[in-house]
């Protein structure tokens, strides 16, 4: 009984450490947040012309954060934007309710690419901006800024959400 309870405590013992290590590893380098409080990360969006161009996005991935996006915000920086996360892949639309900002919208496939874009949606409707197919995000960005910078569909989006074009399923869905 002695030698059980020893490995129990010794099992115990080896776990907590593991768990601390992870802890300490995590929260070592905590995520930047925006001033809404979601999290930051970098985007980089390579057009079939050659150009890359990298975005500062705030990342939506809870449906409440996803259902809220871009509301009542009166400015974003040039080189800013949201990013929305689905999982599972589906086909989604998007309205602009309480959105004060013209945004561009690009759906962008498993894989990374843009299939469509929604440009310069009007703020403050409650228009449907559907994707063209199943998508594994929403990268929005100022209005006409697509255009501006020659983002089109069929361009890739650069980002941790999206597999290698390889990919049969990035997602490991199935």
């Amino acid at each position: 009984m002695t030698s059980a309870r020893q490995r129990l405590v010794t099992v115990l013992a080896v776990m907590a450490a593991v768990q601390a290590v992870a802890f300490q590893e995590a929260w070592a380098d905590p995520p930047a947040l925006s001033p809404a409080g979601l999290p930051l990360d970098a985007v980089t969006v390579k057009t079939q012309a050659g150009e890359t161009l990298q975005f500062q996005v705030e990342l939506a991935v809870t449906p409440s954060d996803q259902q809220r996006g871009l509301m009542f915000r009166t400015e974003m920086a040039e080189d800013a934007g949201m990013l929305f996360v689905f999982d599972p892949v589906r086909p989604v639309s998007f309205w602009m309710r309480n959105t004060l900002i013209p945004l561009d919208m690009l759906f962008i496939a498993p894989d990374g690419t843009i299939l469509n874009i929604e440009a310069n949606a009007e703020p403050e409707t409650d228009t449907p901006r559907p994707s063209a197919g199943p998508v594994r995000g929403v990268l929005e960005i100022n209005g006409g800024l697509a255009a501006l910078l020659g983002i089109a569909a069929g361009d890739r989006v650069d980002h941790d959400a999206f597999g290698d074009p390889g990919d049969a399923d990035p997602a490991g869905d199935g």
